[in-house]
């Protein structure tokens, strides 16, 4: 299931998440001139080997492999299964951000946790619960809801209150006690907003926090953990370009994989007690 997938890599200590999401002229600089599908397989496999004993979890955003059509596609299931194969207990979230009516989230959650073999989705709540049940209905998998995301411009919406808090407050308070019957909700909240991170933790202080947004969109690894670790660990700290594309060439992978270090390290130094 995916929650204990979570619950085992915190026990290790490890909440960093690598976001698998490759740009064409960084994989061509690093692993040559191949096919689109075989490079950007390769790329990612390579940065997973490098990775994955410091990760708690993998997120390829789709786009980044739709974007190439049917070998993107292939890559991406390429990755997925690669990292099934070599690190069977880290989790792979796709970053989707599905929702639609019901029955064409059945095919989603079928083409998600089916075909690609992932982990988890994220979706975003806007048609409401009903809309949500083939992901929340599939026990072993994980549902990410979009809480309080890292773009600017996400207040316009999120922010608006209704009946005395915040849309995203809302959501929060949703997921925990509404949603969450079998075990299998997180919830997603931009690194670039520490005080919403605070607020969603206070509401929902068991569901597992993606937090998006740390490295090169601005936020902090230490505001957001601070704000949002719980005794378990609790946190997927996520970060994309500023791994993936650390150093680009023929030592690609060991560039990720210091960066990732790194990323750990904050994370450990964050969740450590200040001494006098």
């Amino acid at each position: 299931m995916f929650t204990d997938l979570l619950g085992r890599q915190w026990a290790r200590g490890r909440m960093a998440c690598v976001g698998l999401d490759p740009d064409m002229s960084v994989v061509r600089a690093s692993v040559g001139e191949q096919d689109n599908g075989r490079a950007i397989a390769a790329f990612a496999c390579a940065i997973v080997d490098a990775t994955s004993d410091v990760v708690c979890a993998y997120k390829p955003n789709i786009a980044f492999y739709e974007r190439w059509g049917v070998p993107g596609l292939a890559a991406l299931k390429t990755v997925i299964a690669h990292i099934n194969t070599v690190a069977p207990e880290v989790a792979v979230i796709v970053d989707a951000k599905r929702g639609d009516i019901a029955s064409t989230n059945e095919a989603y959650a079928d083409a998600l946790f089916g075909y690609f073999g992932a982990d988890a989705v994220t979706v975003q709540p806007y048609l409401g619960v009903e809309a949500l049940r083939p992901f929340l209905d599939t026990r072993t998998k994980g549902v990410i809801v979009l809480c309080r995301t890292s773009n600017p411009g996400s207040g316009e919406l999120q922010n608006l209150v209704s009946t005395g808090e915040a849309l995203y407050q809302r959501v929060a308070r949703l997921a925990e006690y509404d949603w969450n019957t079998h075990g299998n909700v997180g919830v997603l909240v931009g690194g670039t907003y520490p005080d919403e991170i605070a607020d969603v933790r206070q509401i929902a202080p068991t569901l597992p926090i993606l937090v998006a947004g740390v490295g090169r969109q601005g936020g902090n690894v230490r505001d957001a953990v601070r704000a949002g670790s719980n005794a378990a660990g609790g946190m997927i700290i996520s970060s994309s370009r500023a791994i993936t594309e650390a150093g680009p060439g023929p030592g690609f992978a060991e560039s990720a994989r210091m960066a990732a270090l790194q990323l750990h390290a904050e994370i450990s130094d964050a969740r450590t007690p200040a001494t006098a």
